[in-house]
């Protein structure tokens, strides 16, 4: 791969991936949910997401590689974490093509025919898979042409919501919104935390990892990667904070006689924009809800290629898939092969579009594997580490035990779907060995994996015991904190295990002539 990428291609990739259609919603949520103390959730997500960002960057500027998220667990955790955590991301790419399945909803407003409420229509399926081979074409030659496109996506998705936010503030500014209504906080300051996971906020923030997996592309890594990775956090934060804003500002004072928690829209800046009677402005919203998926949607046939030329590398798929076009620098192979994936993916089949929105979610199970990553290649003997995040060894069990909250927040209605199909990756594991690949004793790479199996299941039976869409048997806010309790506890388990890993598989040091 070619190393062509510089600051503003990979701020863009990162900008990009975290800014879909979601913001047309929410701050809407974000407001039901928690009142103008929204405004601190969003900073908290902020916040939360820079943490976990740190540990990525370390990773990115110490050992930069293509399809990075996907090699660092291997090369931390052994073969058995290796495989979960990569048929995780293969499975992940059900969170494309479900952009692409939201891309057809919102222009189903303008061609009524692609979308029948429920699922796409034959045209509608035809569409999607048209788009998804443009998406593809796009990705097909250098990536310095994908980041110049992608650029000029990301600076259309920052100058409409700047555009949405000055004309609602100029059209309907209503003063005392922060203390009247009920308050600056109506439904307390622990609506804040619930915000941050029921009112959509941290989902609204993730995809800032995206510049990670094209490391191996980037010129200067250690330089580019922390600046970009950070400035596109820091970018999509401050637009979601002005979003919020001219949300709780603009809303007009007929639609609060039952405080925040009664305003819902169906569209929420397109339908007040139209009752400030901004019509253009409800155009150019409907026309982004059609562009801003499509950017998401752009850049993530990109990473799915990377993952699928990592999953390549690390055997747990044909190596056929790793081959790079020489010319252009691009993995073509992976590309094809995650066009057929996400065609398979739009297919409206009985309960498949349930699986595939859920899916993308398990892309956050790489944040938790990266912690352990880092933390083992601090640990190892003469560990070769970048050095420029200070304080890791206390950053990273932070971070792991973040990851594994964001993991838990998207509550049981998707983790009962996704947890156990993540497992799955144990069967692929134990198939291939069977095969005869890999090298260490099967039950010695059980052993050494055990604490993601371990983790897994925990994870699923918390999230049916928790508050977020779960039981209720174990009340909030004890669910989240016995989360983080055992997070912890994993996440020391899983550190000491790679380390084990990492000395057994360690080449022996050569022995002087005749000792």
């Amino acid at each position: 791969m070619r190393r062509e990428l510089g600051f503003w291609g990979l701020t863009g990739i990162g900008f990009s991936n975290i800014v879909g259609s979601g913001w047309l919603f929410a701050a809407m949520y974000a407001a039901q949910t928690a009142g103008p103390a929204s405004l601190l959730s969003w900073i908290g997500a902020g916040l939360l997401c820079t943490l976990v960002a740190l540990v990525m960057i370390e990773l990115g500027a110490s050992r930069p590689e293509g399809g990075g998220t996907v090699r660092w667990p291997l090369y931390a955790s052994g073969p058995l974490v290796g495989t979960v955590v990569g048929w995780s991301v293969l499975l992940s790419v059900g969170g494309t093509a479900a952009e692409i399945s939201a891309i057809m909803q919102y222009a189903a407003h303008y061609l009524p025919s692609l979308y029948n409420g429920h699922t796409l229509t034959a045209s509608g399926l035809a569409v999607a898979a048209g788009l998804s081979v443009l998406l593809t074409v796009l990705n097909w030659f250098a990536v310095k042409l994908f980041a110049q496109l992608n650029n000029l996506i990301s600076v259309f998705k920052i100058v409409v919501p700047v555009v949405t936010v000055i004309a609602l503030i100029a059209s309907g500014w209503h003063s005392g919104r922060l203390t009247d209504h009920g308050g600056f906080a109506p439904y307390g300051y622990v609506a804040c935390l619930t915000a941050l996971a029921g009112g959509g906020i941290v989902y609204s923030v993730n995809g800032f990892q995206a510049p990670l997996d094209f490391s191996g592309e980037t010129r200067n890594p250690r330089r580019t990667i922390p600046a970009a990775v950070l400035t596109g956090i820091g970018l999509a934060v401050v637009m979601y904070l002005a979003l919020q804003v001219a949300y709780l500002f603009s809303v007009p004072e007929s639609l609060l006689g039952g405080g925040w928690k009664g305003v819902s829209f169906d569209s929420p800046f397109g339908q007040l924009a139209i009752i400030l009677n901004l019509h253009w402005l409800s155009s150019l919203l409907y026309a982004d809800a059609v562009l801003s998926p499509g950017g998401s949607a752009y850049v993530g046939v990109a990473i799915d290629a990377r993952h699928t030329y990592a999953l390549a590398k690390n055997g747990t798929i044909p190596r056929y898939f790793m081959k790079v076009n020489e010319r252009f620098g691009v993995p073509r192979r992976a590309l094809a092969v995650n066009l057929v994936v996400i065609v398979v993916f739009l297919l409206p089949f009985g309960g498949w579009q349930d699986i595939v929105s859920v899916m993308g979610d398990m892309y956050l199970l790489i944040y938790a594997a990266s912690a352990v990553a880092v933390a083992v290649f601090r640990a190892e003997p003469g560990g070769r580490m970048a050095g420029w995040v200070p304080g890791l060894r206390y950053i990273a069990p932070v971070s792991f035990v973040v990851a594994t909250e964001f993991v838990y927040w998207s509550g049981w209605s998707d983790l009962r779907l996704a947890l156990p199909l993540v497992l799955a990756g144990l069967l692929i594991f134990v198939a291939m060995r069977r095969t005869g690949r890999g090298g260490r004793p099967l039950l010695a790479e059980l052993r050494t994996g055990a604490w993601l199996v371990v983790y897994l299941v925990v994870l699923t039976a918390l999230s049916w015991l928790g508050t977020f869409e779960g039981s209720g048997r174990l009340p909030a806010p004890y669910d989240s904190l016995t989360v983080a309790i055992v997070a912890l506890g994993v996440f020391f388990w899983a550190v000491r295990s790679g380390v084990g890993y990492r000395t057994a598989t360690r080449p022996a040091a050569p022995t002087a002539a005749g000792a």
